[in-house]
């Protein structure tokens, strides 16, 4: 197949022109490479950079370049002087329009054909839009062409070659023959051994061919139009009636979406009239928000065009800016660890890492050393690893070009003098998303509150917007962005409801929401230290998720009954060598004591492909999730679990302990873990501690469908709901265009809930430590499906038991009952919302 390479003066441009171009192709991919902007902001063309492109998308069929203007033409050609001879014989740049020429040419390149024909088709891509506004062709065509191309000679149906079959059809897309519809037309025209051509008898078009996306282009097909298709060729029957058949299905478009009015949920568009339409988005951290509408997106660092001072001065400029976001980073983390858990922290350990990264500061110097300023020098070689990571193949590694860009920002940042915040402003903020760090910074005395366009309620962005107290929505589409700045905004981040400059009785009654909410927070935390009972007196015990003795002491201070989730890996990561037994008694004994007593429930190292260990050798995996990670990672290396489960048998003979191991599968698994806690028993000495509790997380569909089967081997189990709803969903957590699939209040997720629960029988103690648990709405929930412990963030706690005192089982169970018996996640939440009216 023939490989495409698109050259821009921008980056967003050509990524943007290629995301449109891939929605016409969906089942033969084509490989499209991008060389656009020296960085993701600065304009330009780099001749290393689309040779390498050329290079990547070669498939043996040759490359075709497509440019936009000026100087992109000068460095293709320049480009072609540094590949390869074989491969510069196989390369055509192509004088076509930018946009319009790569949708020609994907669809022609998917349909088989060589690069020439491929570069004739993508330079015709403007005749549809000239034909459509009257434009005249930018040149005649070559008559020597005309007379070869039986398109063109063949006006009169009745003229040229004997008629074969023909037949009529009318168009039903909504939006006539665009782009995809078009391009399923030529694909079928030529699947077939025929001459397939067509003509719009609504308009009184000539005949063209089928088998040219620029041609049919030129028909102007809008919906209702009357249009024949005829063939001839060994296969004329079979392409007349398969591009009949392919019309009745629409061309295989998926239908448009009914128009339902201003109350459209996720993703409808915003409405900034007067009358304040409510939209729905996705509750991710509760709390009212009111304020004018900003949005971070417009302070974003710039490259300038600014000569070097030479490269002593251009380098310390550098050490410079990498010292003060070393400095800002680590305030940064330690306020996260303080506030969201060492678990959220930790995502900062990779910015720091690229701080020191060799192989990019070695090409951040030579740039330097080459006469580029340090932003130049710095953007340049941010830009170049990120782009790598961009093209990695496993999803879990290109996350990685976004800690990259996070960080390439941050410290151009300072380089330019620029020492505000990214996220930092005042009101309701807007935005696609916000990275780690923009999400850590956000300061709950200026930002009323948050939208996002994208991802979840799981996702870092949301999870740090609840530690620092600040109201959030997520999962409002791109819609959003059409905010105006300063347009006035009402949201309520526990419910999910948004409103654009609401009337005045709207915006009083968000206030008094505000009012209310803020007498339940003074409430709960007032009596966050007593226990946690349902109105019909059953307790559930409220605990907290910790990773460091600092939140231990969080979690005490908010009241939690025990820690419900110990991670230990906080000890065995940014390290050369593995702690022993010694080292992690003294942590685990940490956290025990800033809990004064209360149970912690340890949970064996939880790690695998995609957190791996540098002194473990790991094998690559093309998907880390479906990996060696959890219990069967601390299996396949005995001797590191060996020497956790001594640590944690030891301090079972100080204090109240449970030890937990991830990820079960199969009760092989458990029973292969829990001999060697029997041996890290014997070899502690003293016999059984007589409060060591043993459980197991359900994250996996397979185990939670057979929760009988483990319950003779356990005390308690503990449903970790993000994974158990990632694997159930198919959606992975992290991934940003999947975020509405990642809910765990998802009927399918219930169900399985509900089948741990019934297994457990009664006997097993059943809880949850996943963010669900966190979610007060779903409190009611969990609760009448049986669960008895909720772990959360240790800032949620009190909230959390104060939605478990307003709990009367009977009712929850009935709620439960029939959420379980519902479409989506949408249906449960509107369930659960009028549940609690």
């Amino acid at each position: 197949m023939v490989g495409l390479v698109v050259v821009c003066h921008s980056r967003a441009l050509a990524r943007a022109a290629v995301a449109l171009a891939a929605e016409v192709v969906h089942d033969r991919p084509v490989p499209v490479e991008v060389a656009a902007g020296l960085d993701e902001t600065t304009f330009g063309t780099d001749a290393v950079a689309i040779a390498d492109a050329v290079a990547a998308a070669d498939r043996g069929d040759g490359v075709v370049v497509l440019m936009d203007l000026g100087s992109a033409v000068l460095s293709a050609e320049l480009a072609l002087e540094l590949v390869a001879d074989d491969l510069r014989e196989r390369v055509v740049l192509c004088p076509a329009p930018l946009v319009e020429g790569l949708v020609a040419a994907v669809v022609t390149a998917a349909a088989g054909f060589g690069r020439r024909e491929v570069c004739d088709e993508a330079v015709a891509a403007m005749a549809g839009k000239q034909s459509h506004l009257g434009a005249p062709a930018a040149a005649e065509e070559d008559p020597a062409a005309a007379e070869e191309d039986p398109a063109a000679a063949e006006e009169d149906p009745a003229a040229g070659a004997a008629p074969g079959p023909s037949a009529a059809f009318t168009v039903t897309n909504a939006h006539g023959l665009h782009a995809r519809p078009a391009a399923r037309l030529v694909a079928e025209a030529r699947r077939f051994d025929a001459a397939v051509e067509i003509r719009n008898r609504g308009t009184g078009s000539p005949w063209v061919s089928a088998s040219s996306l620029s041609r049919v282009a030129v028909l102007g097909a809008l919906r209702g139009h009357e249009l024949e298709v005829r063939a001839s060729g060994a296969q004329a029957r079979e392409a007349v009636d398969g591009v009949v058949a392919l019309a009745a299905r629409a061309f295989d478009e998926e239908p448009a979406e009914p128009d339902v009015g201003g109350q459209e949920a996720a993703g409808g568009r915003f409405d900034s009239a007067a009358d304040g339409l409510v939209q729905l988005g996705r509750p991710a951290s509760p709390g009212i928000g009111i304020g004018p509408a900003w949005h971070p997106g417009a302070a974003a660092p710039r490259v300038p065009d600014v000569a070097s001072r030479g490269e002593a001065a251009e380098w310390r400029r550098i050490e410079d800016a990498l010292a003060a976001v070393r400095r800002d980073l680590h305030r940064v983390r330690g306020s996260t660890a303080r506030d969201a858990g060492e678990a959220h922290a930790a995502i900062f350990d990779a910015h720091l890492l690229l701080l020191d990264d060799a192989d990019l500061l070695a090409d951040v110097r030579a740039r330097v050393g080459a006469g580029a300023s340090a932003p130049r020098a710095w953007s340049a070689a941010t830009g170049r690893i990120a782009a790598e990571f961009g093209a990695l193949p496993q999803e879990y590694l290109r996350a990685r070009e976004a800690d990259v860009r996070a960080v390439a920002a941050q410290v151009l940042r300072a380089l330019l003098g620029d020492t505000a915040p990214a996220a930092a402003g005042s009101g309701v903020l807007i935005a696609p998303d916000l990275t780690p760090a923009e999400a850590a910074g956000l300061d709950a005395g200026q930002v009323a509150g948050v939208l996002l366009a994208f991802g979840g309620p799981t996702s870092h962005a949301a999870i740090l917007a609840r530690a620092r107290g600040v109201p959030a929505v997520v999962g409002l589409g791109a819609a959003v962005l059409e905010v105006p700045v300063g347009a006035p905004v009402a949201l309520d981040g526990g419910t999910g409801e948004v409103v654009v400059a609401p009337p005045d009785s709207v915006l009083a009654a968000f206030r008094e929401r505000a009012v209310a909410q803020a007498a339940r927070r003074e409430r709960a935390r007032a009596r966050a230290a007593a226990p946690a009972v349902t109105r019909d007196g059953v307790r559930v015990a409220v605990g907290a998720n910790v990773g460091s003795a600092a939140d231990a002491r969080a979690a005490a201070d908010h009241g939690a009954d025990l820690a419900g989730l110990v991670r230990t890996e906080f000890l065995f990561l940014r390290r050369d060598a593995a702690p022993d037994a010694e080292e992690q008694l003294a942590a685990y004994r940490e956290i025990a004591d800033a809990l004064g007593g209360r149970r912690i429930t340890v949970r064996t190292l939880d790690v695998g492909g995609d957190k791996p260990l540098r002194y473990v050798p790991a094998a690559a995996e093309d998907n880390p999730y479906l990996g060696v990670r959890g219990i069967r990672h601390s299996l396949e290396h005995p001797a590191l679990l060996r020497e956790q489960l001594l640590a944690i048998v030891r301090l079972a003979h100080e204090a109240p302990v449970s030890v937990m191991f991830p990820m079960v599968s199969t009760v092989d698994e458990l029973l292969r873990a829990r001999r060697m806690l029997d041996d890290a028993v014997t070899r502690a000495g003293g016999g059984a501690p007589a409060g060591l509790r043993v459980g197991m997380m359900m994250e996996v569909p397979a185990a939670a469908l057979k929760t009988a089967a483990f319950a003779p081997h356990v005390d308690f189990v503990s449903i970790g709901t993000n994974d158990l709803a990632q694997y159930a969903l198919a959606a992975e957590r992290g991934n940003a265009a999947l975020a509405g699939l990642s809910d765990g209040t998802d009927p399918g997720v219930l169900r399985l809930i509900d089948a741990v629960c019934r297994g457990a029988g009664g006997r097993v103690e059943v809880a949850v430590c996943g963010e669900l648990a966190g979610d007060e709405a779903a409190v009611p929930l969990l609760a009448g499906l049986g669960v008895r412990e909720l772990s959360v963030a240790p800032r949620s706690v009190p909230g959390v038991k104060e939605a478990v005192r307003a709990t009367g089982l009977d009712v929850a169970a009935d709620v439960a009952a029939r959420a379980l018996d519902l479409a989506d996640a949408a249906a449960v939440r509107a369930l659960l919302a009028d549940a609690g009216r």
